[in-house]
């Protein structure tokens, strides 16, 4: 017995191991036969009874079925409970009864579509049972044993059990389950409140029909039957790994579903629809000379633009002919873009060509005297104001990036006051003026000064605004 036990053990593994990369399939319609070994529960010891039966089953959505069996069996126990003469033998205190049932259940499959070769299921039902008493002991045992008893019940099956597939249409079901019924009749023998029932377990054999080519096992929008036609994994929403599920690489892209690269530039097909929005299907997007991989992982440039840096080159002309930088708009940082430079007929990748060389102008010539306007002192005075300086900023900025021109600073004063006072009062205010420039870093023999005093009026000194202006200073270029 434990051989044969084993021997269906190992059966059964390699046929759940033999299908595991197939699918499950639904159907509209299964028919089969089933043999079910019971378990008699009654007031007396069970013995081995059977039932035999055929059934069909009719699909009526992804995870509900409505079957219909009948069958035939017999239920077989020993009445152990009466007290039987010394002489008796275990045969002679059996109570058979002949079983034809007639049901309906309905079953259940919550996990329909997830496993791939097996199919779980719970059942519940209802239904018709016809008994007939054949065999009990010696009516001296007990008065019921006087009449066999038979007719018609009900009962309630409900169990568990899994469909295992052999092959594409063949289905083995295995169950377990129980079976209650509404009398106390099945062995001839009744106590109060107590009705007859059995545990039953069992194995079939199912031929399924009728394929339903509406169900989507793994929900990727295209059938199983679809899916089973081509190259596509019906458990699988996307077959080849590549981020799109296989209706949406058919239905959508039109891209490969069983080849996650189908225009082979080196991006998968899902990168490219959900990461950067090239087109699967070719291997240019932008027609810019590189293929999208080499935009995306080599250089960097955005594969739906043929100008990445805006520079009126495309990409690809500037990777492999020009061998400028297709990020950079002005490769040799020389002011001028490579596309412009290419037009033009330099070379981008020379700085020194980009804008032809202009001599600076110098700001004034030798000999040239500019009076720095606002560059004015309070009567007696050689201090330099805060608004004063600002405007030396320009004759600053002047000498630093001349480095080689050399001033003259001359002071001039109205004629208030002695000439001899003021005489001394505008070298003060020249060189106060020096003393500011060198204080800036300048150097201080680039400097001379000289006071004119009142001798060179630029205005009448009649006036206060004419004094104004003559108390002034003037730069001379001396070289």
């Amino acid at each position: 017995m434990k051989k044969a036990v084993y021997l269906f053990v190992f059966t059964l593994l390699l046929i759940v191991s033999s299908n595991g990369y197939s699918q499950f399939k639904d159907y509209s319609i299964k028919g089969g036969v089933q043999f079910n070994p019971l378990m008699p529960f009654s007031e007396f010891d069970s013995k081995f009874s059977f039932i035999g039966r055929g059934f069909v089953d009719f699909e009526l959505t992804n995870t509900l079925a409505l079957e219909l069996g009948a069958g035939y069996g017999q239920f077989v126990t020993e009445d152990n409970f009466n007290p039987h003469g010394t002489a008796v033998v275990d045969h002679d205190k059996e109570v058979k009864a002949n079983l034809i049932p007639i049901d309906a259940r309905l079953k259940i499959t919550p996990w329909s579509g997830t496993k791939s070769s097996w199919n779980p299921y719970f059942y519940i039902g209802a239904g018709l049972l016809n008994f007939d008493v054949t065999e009990t002991p010696d009516v001296t045992v007990s008065p019921q044993y006087s009449e066999l008893q038979s007719g018609w019940t009900g009962f309630v099956p409900a169990g568990i059990g899994t469909e295992i597939k052999l092959s594409k249409n063949v289905l083995l079901d295995l169950h377990v389950g129980a079976s209650y019924t509404f009398t106390d009749l099945l062995n001839n023998f009744v106590i109060e409140d107590y009705k007859d029932s059995w545990l039953q377990g069992g194995l079939g054999i199912a031929f399924a029909g009728g394929e339903d080519c509406t169900i989507d096992t793994d929900k990727d929008g295209l059938t199983d039957c679809v899916e089973e036609k081509g190259c596509t994994n019906p458990a699988i929403a996307d077959t080849d790994g590549d981020g799109l599920n296989d209706g949406s690489e058919v239905n959508t892209y039109k891209t490969d579903a069983c080849n996650k690269d189908t225009d082979a530039d080196g991006l998968i097909d899902g990168m490219e629809v959900n990461t950067y929005n090239t087109n699967p299907l070719k291997t240019d997007t932008d027609a810019d000379g590189l293929t999208d991989s080499d935009e995306v992982n080599n250089y960097r440039t955005d594969p739906l633009d043929s100008d990445s840096d805006n520079d009126e080159l495309m990409d690809g002309a500037e990777v492999k002919t020009h061998k400028t930088n297709p990020l950079n708009p002005d490769t040799d940082a020389g002011s001028v873009f490579d596309g412009i430079e290419v037009a033009r007929g330099t070379d981008p990748l020379n700085p020194a060509d980009d804008v032809p060389e202009v001599k600076k102008e110098e700001p004034i010539k030798v000999g040239q005297v500019i009076t720095l306007e606002g560059i004015n002192f309070a009567t007696n005075s050689a201090d330099i104001s805060s608004l004063a300086e600002d405007k030396l900023e320009s004759a600053l900025n002047a000498m630093k990036e001349y480095p080689n021109l050399e001033v003259e600073i001359s002071g001039h004063t109205d004629n208030t006051g002695g000439r001899a006072h003021n005489m001394r009062l505008s070298e003060r205010r020249a060189e106060s003026v020096k003393d500011w420039f060198v204080s800036k870093g300048i150097d201080a023999s680039r400097i001379t000064t000289t006071g004119y005093g009142p001798d060179q009026p630029v205005d009448t000194n009649d006036t206060e605004e004419g004094r104004f202006k003559n108390r002034r200073i003037d730069f001379k270029r001396t070289k």
